[in-house]
């Protein structure tokens, strides 16, 4: 996410630091680098232009100029105007007074819809809500029947009409009558899409407004797209007055136009953005977090809550104590991985740290998904002994667990060496010693 954005003006900056003393002259020369970051970025022009007056009225100054660490100011600057460009503040959810609260998700067929209504009806229901979802998708072949399978996925309710109720607006009057009688507060509308805009879909969006006055129009937009998804999101509001964007498919957006351009042209802010394949793989979007972690300084408090979520708290517990006492052993290590694959994808964790000190050469690691796969399925083919006590690992049970798990010797040997190195390091940790042994760990999964 942002990466191609992040490393360019990282580059800017660390120019900047090495000048030593900020002038006019180099202070113009790095904002026309910012300026041709953003325009790569696929960021609108207009933003760009807003963005590169807001910083160099700010930058110029003569305090900045001649403070102690100007280009430390000029990157305060520039994430302040960032955070305007994305919205200053994180924008909620709205609610009716009087449930169930109706929300619509529109948008282009194929930008994610009805994946996106099953993963907000599941952020919704971990949240304090009851929702019932519906698809009014009476076109797309399956469309209702691929709501309904991902609803019962994630165990939640999907009204599922008559079959040969063809009807999107009696469809959603119908659901949000089932919402009020089992005591659901929030109907999630998955409607119709088209490859383009037109005006028959339109017209029914229009009516489904009209007839059940939702508090929520949610434009669905694929962040890979670039600045078509703006473009669609403008033409949208235009016609039908959206109250905010999910983006879909933001963790294989490497440039980031369409998250820093879709709030300035249409004026609604975008609301969460989706950032994988997984249920949970739906956030809500905080602008100074994004604006953070695209200069570098990373989200940690993203993924604080992330493995609050995630992790068992007693069995954190339980961790640190057996770290203390030095009882690591190969089936807390497997534990731990497992804890780390609930986190998400392991490089879009990676990615909140902040590109400073002993984390600052984490963006340049790539995650072997398969090989965390290979390391676990090595640690299950162990007996519950061998898990308690890798010492008593000889040769022969070496080449059982490698039959066992479809795996070589040499990758068992290489799996408990590497063992051997997060136990040591672990335990250095729990002494103090992180900042001096993290870089040398070399992790299974870690390239």
């Amino acid at each position: 996410m942002f990466d191609n954005l992040s490393e360019k003006l990282q580059r800017v900056f660390k120019n900047l630091r090495g000048e030593g003393k900020l002038t006019a002259e180099n202070m113009e020369s790095a904002l026309r680098e910012i300026r041709v970051a953003l325009l790569e970025a696929d960021v609108n022009f207009k933003v760009v232009k807003q963005l590169i007056e807001g910083v160099k009225s700010k930058a110029m100054g003569e305090e900045v100029l001649t403070s102690f660490s100007p280009s430390q100011q000029v990157i305060k600057i520039v994430r302040d105007e960032m955070i305007k460009v994305l919205g200053s503040h994180a924008s909620k959810v709205r609610f009716a007074n009087a449930p169930p609260s109706v929300m619509f998700l529109v948008g282009l067929q194929g930008s994610g819809k009805t994946t996106s209504t099953a993963k907000l009806g599941r952020w919704l229901s971990r949240n304090g809500h009851s929702p019932l979802l519906v698809s009014v998708d009476v076109y797309r072949p399956a469309a209702r029947e691929q709501l309904r399978v991902l609803a019962n996925e994630l165990r939640l309710p999907v009204y599922t009409g008559e079959a040969d109720d063809h009807q999107p607006l009696s469809l959603a009057k119908a659901a949000k009558r089932e919402a009020m009688q089992t005591g659901r507060d929030v109907v999630l509308v998955d409607t119709a899409g088209r490859l383009h805009i037109d005006d028959e879909l339109m017209v029914e969006l229009s009516e489904l407004k009209s007839s059940l006055s939702p508090v929520e129009i949610l434009f669905v937009a694929d962040a890979m797209t670039g600045q078509d998804a703006v473009k669609s999101a403008e033409a949208f509001h235009q016609r039908l007055g959206i109250t905010g964007v999910i983006l879909t498919k933001m963790d294989g957006d490497a440039r980031g136009g369409a998250a820093l351009s879709i709030r300035h042209v249409t004026g609604q802010p975008l609301k969460f953005v989706g950032v994988g394949e997984k249920p949970d793989a739906l956030e809500p979007f905080h602008p100074d977090r994004v604006a953070s972690r695209i200069l570098g300084m990373g989200d940690v408090l993203s993924f604080i809550e992330k493995a609050e979520e995630a992790i068992d708290k007693k069995k954190a517990e339980e961790m640190q104590r057996k770290l203390i006492e030095n009882e690591f052993t190969l089936e807390d290590f497997r534990d731990q991985i497992r804890q780390l694959k609930k986190l998400g994808p392991l490089e879009s964790i990676l990615g909140m740290m902040p590109q400073v000190g002993m984390f600052k050469e984490l963006k340049n690691v790539k995650v072997d998904e398969q090989e965390i796969t290979r390391v676990v399925a090595i640690i299950d083919s162990m007996t519950p002994k061998e898990r308690a006590n890798h010492m008593i690992i000889n040769g022969s049970r070496r080449r059982r667990i490698a039959r066992g798990s479809g795996t070589s010797v040499q990758e068992v040997n290489q799996l408990l060496k590497q063992y051997g190195q997060a136990r040591k390091m672990m335990k250095e940790i729990s002494g103090g010693m992180m900042g001096k042994k993290l870089g040398k760990l070399k992790l299974p999964f870690f390239g």
